[in-house]
């Protein structure tokens, strides 16, 4: 399938998108490729039609396959042959008329305010390493606002405690600035002052496991999963979480949502708007609890 890899090629080099994103796309694009074999041995992938395409959502909405997933894989041989027209391989693109599953919107979940000043201000965390370094890390999911794979991969020349700010490299390679609260440098200075004195040489990365090698997404996982149950009941308990509570509690304490997009690293505000339903039935709740006659 050489216009597949075309393809990816395009999506690594030209729109830049992370290894995930272009795995997710390359895995979509076999899971199509195999359901036309099963029509016909001899299927080529770059000479699809609508009304196969149509018969794999079917298929797939069949199997019990989520609304969500389904639009993702059409999203996907949308992108692809939207590529294929523009490189002249096709005329037509067949994926023009197809329809996408409606979706019942889903209100992100969120850390309440006070679990998490109840976390961060009592005693959850150890005064040696690995508690210092765990503080640090779920401080700075919950005071900036970063993505797991932007704290992976921060160094300490992103770093910058005397103006407490920090450089975040985001989607497609996005550089921005965020802004980090006094305690959180102060947490992060607790932190760095330990790691220097026990691994003098090691990784330019900030955050290190306790043998001294960079920290990775599951080990950070689920140190935030393991903190964040001692505190809240919610069912998902994840560094996204702590970027949903940031938003959120940015939100109805009255931050501007543009300011909000900017600091998040969303490429439109639509993306941002999802808070704004979060914090209106926050507000509804308040509304209920004190308007004498709610």
């Amino acid at each position: 399938m050489m216009n597949l890899e075309l393809f990816l090629s395009y999506l690594k080099y030209e729109k830049r998108y992370s290894v995930h994103t272009i795995t997710a796309y390359e895995n979509d694009l076999v899971q199509f490729n195999l359901f036309g074999n099963e029509f016909s041995s001899d299927f080529i992938l770059d000479q699809a039609d609508y009304r196969l395409i149509r018969e794999w959502i079917v298929s797939l909405m069949n199997k019990g396959t989520l609304p969500r997933s389904v639009n993702r894989k059409i999203s996907t041989l949308k992108t692809f042959f939207k590529f294929l027209q523009r490189e002249g391989v096709i005329l037509k693109n067949p994926t023009d008329h197809v329809i996408m599953p409606r979706m019942a919107k889903k209100l992100p979940e969120f850390v309440q305010e006070q679990e998490m000043n109840q976390l961060l201000d009592g005693s959850f965390f150890a005064d040696d390493f690995e508690g210092r370094r765990d503080k640090a890390i779920v401080s700075l999911f919950y005071g900036t606002g970063i993505r797991l794979s932007e704290l992976v991969g921060l160094r300490f020349s992103d770093l910058n405690l005397m103006d407490k700010l920090i450089k975040v490299m985001g989607k497609r390679s996005k550089e921005r600035i965020v802004p980090m609260p006094f305690e959180i440098s102060e947490t992060l200075k607790a932190y760095l002052e330990l790691r220097t004195s026990l691994f003098p040489v090691s990784e330019n990365f900030l955050f290190l496991t306790s043998s001294g090698e960079p920290a990775y997404p599951k080990l950070i996982y689920r140190i935030v999963k393991r903190e964040l149950s001692q505190v809240s009941t919610i069912d998902q308990q994840s560094p996204h979480i702590l970027r949903h509570s940031y938003a959120t509690h940015l939100l109805n304490r009255g931050a501007d949502l543009n300011a909000i997009k900017e600091l998040l690293g969303h490429a439109n505000l639509a993306a941002t708007q999802v808070y704004t339903h979060t914090s209106f039935e926050q507000l509804k709740k308040v509304y209920k609890q004190a308007h004498p006659r709610a």
